[in-house]
């Protein structure tokens, strides 16, 4: 097997041109903001940073949203790390975490390692702070999704959750606000509690500024 690094810029440039086409918060971007969190994470907490990560470039190589619904990732990994002549050990371990770390995986999900639940928590950081409000939004934008709907044209008599509903802020209350309880690492904790912060001040003046508050 090659060195390490060789085989990260080699699985980088694979996911970069696989992932060439795929916008809306979820592209290359994505994968290198969960890449820079990973490396912050395990910093503190241990693990193998060769099989992180490996998972951090791979965990959205195949992306069931740029794939008619199928999830394609871990069949991709596989793909990508055999060419590259990766041990099969690290082949399946890598391939395990990318594919049970997503959110919509839910109950079905398998346990992770260490260094999956590393990579599963810098996942979801990316979408919670600064950079989630604006991947919900190129993301509804993409769908036809309102970011909101006034509480007049939703019905809703309560303005906490004026426009929730098919909307982006109806996105926040139904998953990326139940986000930090599914941590695995304290650090990705601290970090989540934060970004929550932020998200929670944004939507109160945004909902000021619409006259619901």
């Amino acid at each position: 097997m090659e060195e390490p690094n060789a085989i990260i810029d080699q699985v980088a440039e694979q996911v970069s041109e696989r992932m060439s086409g795929q916008q809306a918060g979820h592209g290359v971007d994505h994968v290198l903001r969960v890449l820079k969190t990973a490396r912050e994470i395990q910093a503190q907490v241990g693990g193998d940073r060769f099989v992180v990560e490996l998972a951090a470039w791979l965990h959205d190589v195949g992306d069931a949203k740029f794939h008619d619904g199928v999830e394609r990732s871990a069949e991709f990994a596989r793909e990508i790390l055999r060419d590259l002549d990766v041990g099969n050990d690290i082949i399946e371990h890598v391939s395990h975490i990318v594919d049970n770390l997503s959110f919509r995986k839910g109950s079905a999900a398998k346990e992770l390692s260490l260094e999956g639940k590393i990579v599963q928590d810098a996942d979801r950081l990316d979408a919670l702070g600064a950079i989630g409000i604006v991947r919900t939004i190129e993301f509804g934008a993409t769908r036809g999704q309102p970011f909101y709907v006034s509480e007049a044209n939703d019905g809703s008599t309560d303005s906490s959750k004026a426009g929730t509903g098919k909307t982006g802020i109806g996105h926040f209350h139904e998953k990326l606000f139940k986000l930090r309880d599914l941590l695995n690492t304290e650090p990705a904790k601290h970090i989540a509690a934060e970004r929550e912060q932020f998200m929670r001040a944004f939507l109160d003046q945004f909902l000021r500024e619409c006259g619901e508050e």
